[in-house]
């Protein structure tokens, strides 16, 4: 049954095998294409043009298929190309890209070709391909890129009077891949009415000579073609320098440096070196000075009070200020001329008119045998006043006689100190008088004076160097009388003068009148005068010293080839070296530092002058100075916050025991952050940071009448200033905390201030508190503090009047201790409370005992707070007040309730019952 089947599968088979035999016999040839081929592709376009043209030709032609191209294949790695079919009797082709061609990618293309006939029937069976044939494609490029300039920016300089054939250079390329379009084949200068000229290869020359002082700069626009003429998107800008005919002295400095405070040490020249115009040069000296004679006393120095500054320098206590800035208690300098200070460094300024008696509570009545007296002066000749004594401190007989007993005065620039002795000294020819002839006394600068009295060995400090005198002489002791002396500033009191005339033009009269006679002519500062003690070398030079000055940064690597030397206040720095090059790093690594936090703003004058020698020559080179200033910025100016309880209520018997007055007293600092420096600036546009800086001086000043005698008095222990740089004084009129510290300290330390008073009916007191950095530069808000004597109030007799107390109503009460949790209270079933008594526990504070007292319990009891709800009254008064109601039950007769206040509280407690009735 299968024999069908079979049959019709060997007929097909047999009829295949006679279609190949067929279609080879009809298939007898290959086809043909050139062997090689040359091809050119424009670049973003898809169409080769190939030499020769792509033609595949078969000689089975014109037997159908056999005949016939039915395709090109391409082979090659990653060849962007295919090749199609354009007619397949003539075997015309074309060879086209797949994607696009870039020539700046590659720019040619080589793979191989084959054709394919198109075999003996429709589906190409028996098929027969050419030989393989080599195919080379080259990119044609397109003009896209324009030419790009190496730098935007050039720079380059000519010497005044010279013609170049070439100043410099510039350069600009092209993107492109051919010759023809990636080469620069043209340069042009764009601005016009130019002394310069540009050739094709981008030099750049001057057309004419040029003249430093006509112009000394030019700037010129270049731009470029490529040989397609595709001009430059973007021009190059050219700078040329006109430097003028060679001149020795110092290149590449600025004038002004700008210095902001807090950065430490800044440079002051840092692209400075010295032009010697080729001259070879054996050595080179540079001194360089800051001049700062503008600034305060001289330079800038810390301005604070004398009494803060000797305290953070060490100085022995005791000290006694002659000069201090004008206040109620210290009036004796009102009268004084003030001049020259900024920034709270007080000066004052003495012309021969002014002076100061010095109150006799202030005056140093034993000076012994060891003391010390120290100012800033400034003071320069008198011209016409030669021969006159200017007097800056006199100690005098201040009626009858005109003795004097101590004096620091100046004659014909000479610095003399008097010191007479009297008989109850020693009856012997002793040294009296000791004399400095100093070029700074007339020199009109700031310098500090300390004159160091171990009689009969008295030495001189001027700016921290010790000067003997050159002239001592001898005097006998004064002898001893009652009469009553008097010390004097800026003069010399006379006790007993001599005023001639007639009196009715018949009679002729001498009448006695006191006065001031040898007046000081100049400017006076921190004028002290300490009894008792000398000062040492090191606090006289931290007193003095300046907070400014020039430094070097990085002194290691200072080259050891340099020498160099400070003077003792860094202002001045003299450099030396044979190295031309090391001077010129050397001199780049002076810098300006101060290390004040809050430095006087304004500028600070740099003088540099030079001294060159040449190899066998004294000096070769003659080096301009140069002068240049230092402008140091405006500090962020601080915000100093008091802050704290603004009113304490207390009963007669704390007062009297003594109450702390500033518990919770708190002292910050912020400073307005702001994204630029802008003067004048609003605090409320910025951000407030909090800062941290010291302060000076505190203030406690009563409000009102001054505080009684006797009865009344602020109170500060020793023990809360020690480990710091603080001291205080005490009067009836307030405390005053000074020396340099930080606010913490200060915190610290008026917390502990008490105030006591033993009076009755006292019904208020106020005290207010300021603070102080820099002598008062900046100040502290005036914190105001309120004390009011409330007078005591029962809780068992104010209850009485709304209810009687019961058996366990016994009130008690807890005296406040401030190192105590707080007060205990404690509820016992065995006082035989009823089962409705209710039980009330007040838990108090100094500031608001009796806010809440008793004589207001009828109003709570109407309250919905009487359920047994903690009350918490204003901020500032820490005062609780705590209803508890219990209600006892007989199976618990011996129930015992307790509790405590809270910390630093006192408390009463006491129970009655509001319902006498027994019914709820």
């Amino acid at each position: 049954m299968q024999t069908p089947s079979i049959v019709l599968a060997l007929l097909l088979c047999l009829a295949l095998g006679l279609s190949s035999v067929l279609s080879a016999k009809v298939n007898k040839h290959k086809p043909w294409i050139e062997t090689s081929y040359r091809g050119l592709i424009t670049e973003n376009t898809d169409e080769v043009l190939l030499d020769p043209p792509l033609v595949a030709l078969d000689k089975d032609a014109p037997v159908p298929y056999a005949g016939e191209i039915c395709a090109f294949r391409v082979y090659g790695l990653d060849a962007p190309f295919e090749a199609v079919v354009l007619n397949r009797t003539s075997g015309e082709g074309q060879l086209r890209a797949h994607r696009p061609i870039d020539c700046e990618h590659q720019r040619e293309y080589t793979f191989i070709i084959q054709a394919h006939d198109c075999g003996g029937g429709p589906g190409g069976t028996g098929g027969k391909r050419s030989h393989k044939a080599v195919v080379h494609v080259q990119v044609g490029d397109v003009n896209e890129f324009s030419p790009v300039f190496s730098s935007l920016e050039y720079s380059g300089s000519v010497l005044e009077g010279r013609v170049y054939d070439s100043i410099l250079q510039v350069q600009a390329t092209d993107e492109d891949c051919s010759p023809q379009y990636s080469q620069i084949c043209n340069y042009q200068i764009t601005t016009e009415d130019t002394p310069f000229a540009i050739d094709r290869n981008g030099n750049i020359r001057n057309t004419e000579s040029l003249s430093f002082d006509t112009q000394p700069h030019y700037e010129i626009s270049v731009t470029a073609f490529d040989c397609g003429q595709k001009k430059a998107k973007h021009s190059a800008t050219v700078h040329i320098h006109v430097k003028p005919i060679c001149k020795p002295g110092w290149r590449g400095w600025t004038k002004r440096v700008d210095y902001e405070p807090g950065i430490g040490s800044k440079q002051l020249f840092p692209k400075m070196h010295l032009e010697t115009c080729e001259g070879a040069v054996s050595s080179v000296q540079t001194t360089v000075e800051l001049q700062t004679r503008h600034i305060g006393k001289g330079c800038d120095r810390e301005t604070y009070s004398e009494k803060s500054l000797q305290k953070l320098c060490g100085a022995s206590s005791g000290s006694t200020d002659l000069l201090p800035a004008p206040s109620a208690a210290f009036n004796w300098t009102a009268s004084l001329m003030t001049d020259g200070g900024r920034d709270s460094d007080l000066i004052y300024r003495f012309d021969g008119r002014q002076a100061a008696n010095i109150p006799d509570w202030i005056t140093p009545q034993n000076l012994t045998d060891q003391f010390t007296i120290a100012t800033w002066m400034k003071h320069g000749p008198s011209p016409g006043l030669r021969g006159e004594k200017e007097t800056l401190l006199c100690n005098s007989d201040k009626t009858e006689m005109n003795r004097h007993h101590y004096s620091l005065y100046v004659h014909n620039c000479r610095l003399v100190f008097l010191l007479r002795r009297d008989f109850t000294q020693g009856d012997s020819f002793r040294p009296a008088e000791f004399h400095w002839k100093l070029e700074q006394i007339c020199d009109k600068e700031w310098h500090y004076y300390v004159i160091n009295v171990e009689f009969p060995v008295v030495a001189l400090y001027v700016d921290g160097v010790t000067y003997d005198p050159y002239l001592v002489t001898d005097d006998w002791p004064i002898h001893s009388s009652q009469i009553d002396v008097q010390l004097t500033v800026g003069a010399c009191w006379q006790g007993q003068g001599v005023v001639m005339g007639w009196v009715n033009d018949s009679t002729w009269c001498e009448v006695s009148k006191a006065r001031f006679t040898q007046h000081f002519r100049g400017s006076l500062s921190g004028l002290t005068l300490r009894p008792g003690k000398i000062e040492s070398q090191k606090v006289i030079s931290c007193l003095q010293a300046c907070k400014e000055g020039l430094d070097i940064t990085s002194l290691e690597s200072m080259d050891k080839g340099i020498k160099f030397h400070f003077n003792p206040a860094q202002s001045v720095l003299v450099m030396e070296g044979e190295d031309l090059e090391q001077v010129n790093t050397a001199l780049r690594k002076v810098s300006y530092i101060n290390s004040r936090q809050f430095p006087t703003p304004g500028t600070r004058r740099i003088h540099i002058s030079t001294t060159v020698q040449c190899f066998g020559e004294d000096v070769c080179i003659s080096i301009p100075d140069i002068e240049a200033i230092v402008m140091v910025m405006q500090p962020s100016e601080p915000r100093i916050t008091i802050t704290g309880a603004e009113q304490l209520n207390m009963p007669a018997s704390d007062l009297a025991l003594g109450l702390l007055l500033f518990r919770d007293l708190h002292i910050f600092s912020t400073v307005t952050k702001s994204d630029g420096i802008v003067p004048n600036t609003d605090h409320r546009s910025g951000v407030l940071d909090e800062m941290v800086h010291n302060l000076d001086y505190c203030d406690i000043l009563v409000l009102g009448e001054e505080l009684k005698k006797g009865l009344e008095s602020l109170h500060l222990p020793r023990s809360a200033l020690l480990g710091k740089h603080l001291d205080y004084t005490n009067s009836t009129t307030g405390m005053s905390i000074y020396g340099v510290d930080s606010m913490s300290h200060y915190a610290q330390v008026i917390r502990q201030v008490r105030f006591q008073s033993l009076r009755t009916g006292m019904s208020a007191r106020s005290f207010r508190v300021s603070c102080s950095e820099l002598n008062g530069r900046y100040t502290s808000n005036q914190f105001t503090l309120q004390v009011r004597e409330i007078t005591d109030c029962s809780p068992s007799v104010s209850l009485m009047l709304y209810y009687p107390l019961l058996p366990c109503s016994s009130v008690v009460t807890t005296p406040m201790d401030p190192h105590r949790a707080g007060a205990i209270w404690v509820v016992d079933h065995s006082q035989h409370c009823s089962n409705t008594d209710i039980v009330v526990v007040v838990c108090y504070s100094a500031a608001g005992v009796f806010r809440h007292c008793v004589r207001s319990l009828s109003t709570l009891l109407d309250s919905p707070i009487f359920l047994g709800h903690l009350i918490d009254v204003k901020s500032e008064i820490i005062a609780h007040l705590l209803l508890y109601s219990l209600y006892w039950s007989s199976s618990s007769p011996s129930s015992v309730v307790t509790g405590h206040c809270p910390q630093d509280t006192a408390g009463w407690m006491f129970s009655w019952n509001p319902f006498p009735n027994g019914n709820l």
